[in-house]
C-alpha cells in the first residue's frame, strides 16, 4: 500500500492503520470472541508483518491497558519507522476507565504515554472522548492544552476521537485529525467526514469492522470487501484503522484494503 500524505502536516501515513487494544487490554471490550493478549514474541512478529505489507500507522491509547508500555519495549530500535496515535483523557485502571480532560489531566497523560512509548514526540494524539464531545473544545480546555504541547515539540497534529455526529463536526472544524465512526451500520458521521475533507482535515476511521462483527462467519462471503469499500472509498478517509493479533486476519485485511483501493481506482 503506498503512503498518503496526513493534510496539514508532513507526515505521510498508511491507508491501513494497526489498532492495538488487543496487545494490552483482554477486558471491558466487546468484539466477537475472547482476546487473548498475545506474548511479546508474538506482537513482535505481527508488528513486523505488518511493516512489511506496508503499515506504518500505529493507533493506540492509555485505555487500552498495557498496549503503550508494550509498544515502547517492541519498536525500540525502528520506533522512526512508525506514525503513533496515541490519544489523551481516558485511562482503564484493569477494571474500568476513568477519564479527565482537565489541563492538568491531559499534560499528564501525554507526557506519561511519552514515557511509556520511550519517545520524545508523537506524531499525533486525540482527545478519547466519555461522550460528552462538546466539552472537549471549550477554550482553555483539553484541545487548548493539546495545542500548548503541540507547540513545544511533543505532539505533531492534533484531534479527537468523537462519539456523537455533532461533536464529529465540531471537531472538524478545529481538529488537525478526527477519529470518526463508519460502517454500513453506522453512517451518522458522514457529514464530518465530508465536513473535515473540505478544511483539508486528516480523518482516521475506527469501528470500520463494527469491532469484528461485520466480518464474523455469519455475515457472509464478502463481508470484509464491502466493509473495505465502504470505508476506503468514502472521500476524506485517509486511514481506516483495525485492530488484530491474528497474523491471518491481518493479511486478509490488507489484501482486502488493496482490493477497494483498486476499485477506487479505477
Amino acid at each position: 500500500m503506498d503512503l498518503r500524505p496526513l493534510p496539514g502536516t508532513a507526515l505521510r501515513v498508511s491507508p491501513l492503520g494497526l489498532g492495538t487494544v488487543k496487545l494490552g487490554r483482554d477486558r471491558g471490550v466487546t468484539y466477537p470472541s475472547p482476546v487473548r493478549i498475545p506474548g511479546d514474541d508474538e506482537a513482535l512478529a505481527l508488528l513486523r508483518l505488518a511493516h512489511g505489507l506496508g503499515i506504518n500507522l500505529i493507533d493506540t491509547a492509555p485505555a487500552y491497558g498495557a498496549s503503550e508500555e508494550r509498544l515502547g519495549r517492541l519498536l525500540r530500535g525502528w520506533r522512526d519507522a512508525w506514525v503513533i496515535a496515541t490519544k489523551a483523557g481516558e485511562e482503564f485502571d484493569g477494571d474500568r476507565s476513568r477519564f479527565d480532560f482537565s489541563p492538568r489531566g491531559i499534560r499528564a497523560s501525554v507526557d506519561r504515554s511519552l514515557m511509556r512509548l520511550g519517545t520524545d514526540r508523537v506524531e499525533i494524539v486525540l482527545l478519547h472522548s466519555d461522550g460528552n464531545d462538546a466539552a472537549l473544545f471549550e477554550p482553555g480546555g483539553a484541545l487548548d492544552t493539546l495545542r500548548e504541547m503541540q507547540r513545544e515539540g511533543k505532539i505533531v497534529a492534533v484531534g479527537a476521537s468523537t462519539k456523537t455526529p455533532g461533536g464529529g463536526l465540531q471537531a472538524a472544524g478545529v481538529c488537525d485529525v478526527v477519529m470518526l465512526t463508519l460502517n454500513a451500520a453506522s453512517p451518522d458521521d458522514r457529514p464530518a467526514i465530508a465536513a473535515a475533507h473540505g478544511r483539508g482535515r486528516g480523518v482516521f476511521i475506527k469501528k470500520g469492522l463494527a469491532s469484528g462483527h461485520a466480518v464474523t462467519p455469519g455475515a457472509g462471503a464478502g463481508a470484509l470487501d464491502s466493509a473495505m469499500r465502504l470505508v476506503l472509498g468514502e472521500p476524506g478517509v485517509t486511514s481506516m484503522i483495525v485492530g488484530t493479533t491474528d497474523p491471518t486476519h491481518l493479511r486478509l485485511n490488507v489484501e482486502a484494503a488493496r482490493r477497494a483501493l483498486a476499485d477506487r481506482v479505477s
